[in-house]
């Protein structure tokens, strides 16, 4: 059994789930592209999320939100829920889509954690080796109308959602810059350009190898069935929040030190009959159980 999470209001996260058995089951498409997009667009905007950008590679999507309303589960649940039951429509297939592996969940805590976790997603395509840049990925990525402020039309996909459903036939979403990352236009400028020298540190470093991209073309022929042909990596550590700055890590996992000694007192009366209040941020309990629990300080 994983140890509890503290679901607050008002934090940055970063999420990401991989598909079973590694499989492309995500493989760029134009009704995979739409279908992924339409359900986290709908879904931000039924649990009040602000995505800040998704990137979805062939076998799992990193997706960065703000979460002011403290809704993040709910969220991640409606959205994994309707992706894999569309892509299963999609692909003619009726097994569970995502992997058994428990997601994963950072909250990302300081502003420079935020923009080195957006540069990280972005360019997963072009670390990966498959695309120069990451313009000439063909799967989902918000980077583009992140930097150009564009928002992203979506329509309902066809080959799941009834059209006299209770799903609308559009939704619209805006991809949102976080007010603690500061001075908007500032972050857009620092991410094109620590994108680009991503792009051109890796294409420095495949000539030095003699190597080339797999190539857009190559990316769409590859059939949703098939997996990587390199090991999958085992016992990876599983971080609950992302802060390179080592006084600020040593404060979070202060923090969360004390949530888990003060959740485990609570839960100890509670399983003994005995009122208890839980730590604020305590989550599934408050949801499934009905127990009180503080307000944020």
């Amino acid at each position: 059994m994983s140890s509890p999470r503290q679901i607050s209001r008002g934090r940055i996260w970063m999420i990401t789930r991989r598909c079973t058995q590694r499989q492309f089951i995500l493989r760029p498409d134009d009704e995979t592209n739409n279908s992924f997009a339409y359900c986290l667009a709908e879904a931000a905007e039924r649990f009040q999320i602000d995505v800040v950008l998704p990137s979805v590679m062939s076998n799992h999507h990193h997706t960065i939100v703000y979460d002011a309303y403290g809704h993040i589960v709910d969220f991640i649940q409606h959205l994994h829920r309707h992706v894999a039951k569309s892509q299963n429509a999609l692909r003619g297939r009726s097994e569970n889509m995502w992997s058994s592996e428990e997601l994963s969940l950072v909250e990302l805590v300081d502003p420079g954690d935020v923009i080195a976790k957006l540069i990280y997603a972005a360019t997963n395509p072009v670390k990966d080796g498959l695309v120069e840049s990451v313009r000439h990925w063909p799967g989902f990525n918000g980077l583009s109308a992140l930097l150009n402020q564009r928002p992203i039309e979506t329509r309902r996909p066809k080959h799941f959602f009834r059209a006299d459903g209770s799903m609308p036939e559009r939704v619209t979403l805006n991809l949102v810059l976080p007010a603690a990352l500061g001075d908007p236009e500032v972050v857009r400028r620092l991410l094109r350009e620590a994108v680009a020298a991503v792009e051109e540190q890796m294409a420095a470093e495949r000539a030095l190898k003699g190597i080339r991209v797999m190539g857009r073309r190559a990316v769409l022929r590859q059939s949703w069935r098939s997996s990587p042909g390199t090991p999958e990596p085992r016992r990876r550590l599983r971080p609950r929040f992302a802060a390179r700055d080592t006084a600020t890590r040593v404060a979070i996992a202060r923090r969360y030190r004390a949530f888990l000694n003060d959740y485990r007192k609570a839960r100890a009366l509670w399983l003994a009959g005995t009122t208890a209040l839980f730590p604020s941020g305590t989550y599934w309990l408050h949801r499934f159980a009905g127990v009180p629990v503080a307000q944020p300080s």
